[in-house]
């Protein structure tokens, strides 16, 4: 009965959370070992469908580096990166669509749709949704070729919310188009980001394999940051690598619309529900302003 009754109070938690949020979009980045753990695998697809079909419009954008670098060794190619980017030849960026399109937005529909949803896979060529231009970083005050990266220049999100305010769930390759008709590979971070602002959601949830933001190298975990706060820690240094693109990716999102972004561990079992529908929450939690105090 103690058990019964514990199961009944965390409904009861859940319920102001469950209300404010039907009807609303959540953006869900899902990518790391959440994608390869098959155990966290499930934990992920069931935490979305749940979403779906208590009344909230998940939307997901997924990764897929692990798969691409996979098929790249078994084909023979190369895989090189520059400032956390792939480099991206025409062979390379053919394998990226294979994978992306092919392989891993297919089993997460799959995955889903077992689950009882009803999701619809595609990437950011189909109705335009992503526009995008060449991206070339600067590196030592040299712009680098890095080939068909893209830099988003307009998301037309109509189809993706059509979808989601159905009984869809959209699953989204993180796949641009260019006006010459060139596909482009563009950073998921950023993709998850830009989807969100554009269909001005509820939430941006980022799944990593880190327990958030740290406060320096093996510091504590930042419950809460503003964009302030985001640009302090990134000319400090503490925010570095693959952790920039997320958190400005949620920057730009909460500063364009976005109610609030965060940045979870994907390694924790059912960690969307965990972030999404208790007090506490997990993570960090990104948000406008000067300070959080």
């Amino acid at each position: 009965m103690e058990a019964l009754i514990k199961n009944a109070k965390i409904l009861i938690e859940a319920l102001p959370y469950i209300q404010k949020l039907n009807g609303k979009t959540v953006v869900i980045k899902y990518g790391g070992n959440a994608m390869i753990n098959d155990e966290l695998k499930h934990s992920v697809i069931e935490d979305i469908t749940l979403l779906k079909f208590i009344g909230v419009n998940p939307v997901i954008v997924h990764g897929g580096g692990p798969d691409i670098t996979s098929m790249m060794n078994k084909l023979g190619l190369e895989s090189r990166f520059v400032d956390g980017l792939r480099v991206t030849g025409s062979e390379t960026m053919e394998v990226v669509q294979m994978v992306l399109m092919g392989k891993t937005n297919k089993e997460i529909v799959s995955m889903i749709n077992q689950k009882g949803g009803n999701a619809a896979g595609f990437c950011g060529i189909d109705s335009n949704l992503i526009e995008c231009e060449q991206y070339k970083p600067v590196i030592d005050g040299k712009e680098l070729d890095i080939g068909f990266v893209g830099r988003i220049t307009s998301v037309n999100s109509k189809l993706v919310e059509i979808l989601a305010k159905d009984e869809y769930i959209p699953v989204i390759a993180p796949i641009g188009i260019g006006k010459d008709g060139r596909s482009y590979n563009v950073n998921a971070d950023t993709v998850a980001g830009e989807i969100a602002k554009a269909l001005k959601a509820e939430k941006l949830v980022m799944l990593t394999d880190v327990e958030g933001v740290e406060n320096g190298s093996g510091g504590e975990i930042i419950p809460a940051l503003t964009s302030a706060e985001v640009y302090e820690l990134i000319d400090k240094k503490i925010i570095i690598e693959g952790m920039i693109p997320k958190v400005l990716g949620c920057l730009k999102a909460v500063e364009e619309g976005v109610s609030r972004a965060h940045i979870i561990d994907g390694r924790i079992p059912h960690c969307i529900l965990l972030e999404i529908f208790t007090d506490k929450g997990i993570g960090t939690m990104i948000m406008k302003g000067d300070k959080t105090k």
